[in-house]
């Protein structure tokens, strides 16, 4: 099964085409380039490169594999409305997944991990996982939450992690008494491997929603003051 693997959750821009056989991903050709203003630019140039380097075809592809957060939003929207428009064009499943997962899946540490992203404003995405399967899976601990470092430590109080992963590892692994390890950004084997549950069975993959776990910064407007509605009869 050939399975296209995109990112846009982190500042790295992630393109990979992804063999899954076995119940395992293996990587044909992948992109990443950490350039957190450049998602749109950068994409679908990176997915056409890949494609090419592979020797396939979009014609080929049997299925999509995106990252869906959580994320800032203007990024995390490009990867998926990618990923629906491939789907759409080559006729096949689009398969969301937390980025989150697909950063743990590839940590190759024994121990339960602590995951790690930036979400601004101070904080951080995050998430635990136990100790990884014979496939490198690892079961998700806690939900994907935001808070800030300081929060952090207060909630990892009695969890069996023992390292941390993600962009902001390096960062905050001393303070919360954890090992930093790699990965950094989500690869397209652990995006595939997020998603391999539901590539093996063949379901129907869930509903495209990202996961941005705040809500949005801007609002409907309310009813104008009495002074605004007052000189609209002048």
């Amino acid at each position: 099964m050939l399975v296209i693997a995109l990112d846009t959750s982190t500042p790295a821009v992630t393109a990979g085409l992804v063999e899954f056989a076995n119940s395992r991903p293996q990587s044909l050709a992948e992109r990443a380039t950490v350039n957190p203003r450049a998602h749109g630019e950068l994409l679908t140039p990176q997915l056409l490169d890949v494609l090419a380097e592979s020797g396939h075809q979009l014609g080929e592809v049997d299925a999509v594999v995106v990252g869906a957060g959580p994320g800032p939003f203007t990024g995390l929207r490009v990867g998926m409305v990618t990923a629906a428009a491939l789907g759409h064009a080559a006729g096949i499943r689009v398969y969301p997944v937390s980025s989150l997962d697909a950063i743990a899946n590839r940590v190759v540490e024994d121990s339960p991990v602590l995951v790690l992203t930036d979400a601004r404003r101070r904080e951080v995405y995050w998430a635990t996982y136990d100790s990884p399967t014979e496939l490198g899976t690892r079961r998700r601990l806690t939900p994907p939450a935001v808070d800030s470092p300081r929060d952090l430590v207060t909630k990892l109080e009695g969890s069996p992690v023992a390292a941390a992963a993600g962009e902001l590892a390096a960062a905050h692994a001393p303070d919360l008494g954890l090992k930093a390890v790699d990965p950094a950004h989500p690869s397209p084997e652990g995006l595939v491997s997020a998603a391999g549950r539901e590539l093996s069975s063949g379901t129907e993959p869930y509903p495209l929603v990202p996961m941005y776990l705040r809500r949005p910064d801007a609002a409907a407007p309310g009813p104008p003051k009495t002074v605004t509605a007052e000189r609209g009869r002048t």
